[in-house]
């Protein structure tokens, strides 16, 4: 890839390629490797990454895309790309602003692919540290980890009891070839099946002093996800927006075949509404992003997790609808409906979940501090 316009025209290529593996994957619980591997070598895990760092100088705005082209196709590839690519821009933001991040130019260099617990761990994280002669000894469980099967680092964090500044959460990178990092092969789950989202054991892993990144104070909310919640979601959600506008296209074709009946225009109606409510609100996510050019603050944050809420419930009610309307033919796995009405439904597992978005969203709209605690 060597320029913006090449990043579309790779994505629009390879994601009827994904699609055709899709079936299988899932059938079968299987990561999908072989789009990792596509993906790698058409530079795609560098490509926000800068050009002056040796990336693909892709915008936050065109990754949103292409991970929304790509979830029509492969809602898991998406998906676990998306789970990369928000840790990446993260660092885009930071480097942007006059923050060094060294890991994008590894990334540039190598196709590494980094691998996120950050949405699980959220603000009391899990797992412990001990500190020892050098770092820290590491010991924990991480759930829901994308993509991890391809992973080269893991992006983390971990619990520590500091004996003067009290309970805090450090942040860091781990290489997975480090001594006791490995792989539960635990993804067997209702939907999203590609996605090799495996649980990564840690087990007396050290974690070197200069590998700290961040230290905060543990459960309370830290300015730095008001950059990480304002980059990551628009990038995770557009996947979802994808599965749901190609549920959308297989109850278009299906209810043809049923033009007579009276229902079935009201369905479809009903379902274009709900489909619209979600592009709106994705797209209003990315415009919020803004291209990496915003001030953090929690009152975006707020925006970004209220219009999160509304994109998974609107994917849902879409991919829900365009069974209804596809008529019971849709409810064969042949299809291809009932597969993406179970992937949409895991768009409500990331942060924050409705209630704890309300609640973030109501405490804020009453001038309190959004978490209690």
């Amino acid at each position: 890839m060597t320029d913006r316009q090449d990043f579309a025209t790779t994505i629009e290529a390879l994601g009827p390629q994904f699609a055709e593996r899709a079936a299988e994957h899932d059938e079968e619980d299987t990561f999908v490797a072989e789009n990792f591997n596509a993906l790698k070598e058409h530079k795609v895990f560098s490509a926000v990454v800068p050009k002056e760092l040796g990336g693909g100088g892709v915008s936050h705005r065109e990754m949103s895309a292409g991970l929304r082209s790509l979830g029509r196709h492969c809602g898991s590839t998406a998906l676990s790309l998306s789970m990369h690519q928000h840790v990446v821009a993260a660092q885009v933001w930071n480097h942007l602003n006059g923050k060094p991040a060294k890991i994008l130019e590894k990334v540039a260099a190598n196709e590494l692919v980094l691998i996120s617990t950050g949405a699980n761990d959220w603000l009391t994280s899990s797992g412990t540290l001990e500190k020892v002669d050098g770092g820290f000894r590491l010991n924990g469980r991480k759930v829901f980890a994308s993509g991890s099967p391809a992973g080269d680092f893991l992006i983390t964090s971990a619990q520590f009891d500091d004996p003067k500044e009290g309970p805090q959460v450090l942040h860091f990178p781990v290489p997975f070839k480090t001594d006791g990092v490995s792989l539960q092969q635990d993804w067997r789950v209702f939907g999203m099946r590609g996605t090799g989202s495996n649980t990564i054991m840690l087990e007396d892993v050290f974690v070197p002093e200069e590998s700290v990144v961040l230290r905060r104070e543990r459960g309370k909310f830290h300015p730095v996800y008001s950059v990480i919640v304002t980059v990551a979601m628009p990038y995770i959600m557009s996947a979802y927006v994808g599965v749901a506008e190609a549920t959308a296209s297989i109850a278009r074709e299906r209810a043809k075949r049923k033009i007579s009946d009276p229902v079935v225009p009201y369905l479809l109606g009903e379902m274009e509404n709900h489909l619209t409510t979600a592009q709106l609100a994705v797209d209003d996510m990315v415009n919020i992003a803004n291209n990496w050019e915003f001030e953090p603050n929690i009152h975006r944050v707020d925006a970004i997790l209220t219009r999160k809420t509304i994109v998974a419930k609107a994917c849902i009610a879409t991919a829900e609808k365009a069974l209804e309307a596809a008529g019971g033919g849709a409810f064969f796995r042949k299809a291809g409906l009932e597969r993406r009405l179970r992937d949409v439904h895991a768009g409500q597992f990331h942060p924050l979940p409705e209630k704890k978005q309300q609640l973030f969203t109501g405490r804020l709209a009453l001038g309190l501090d959004p978490i209690d605690g």
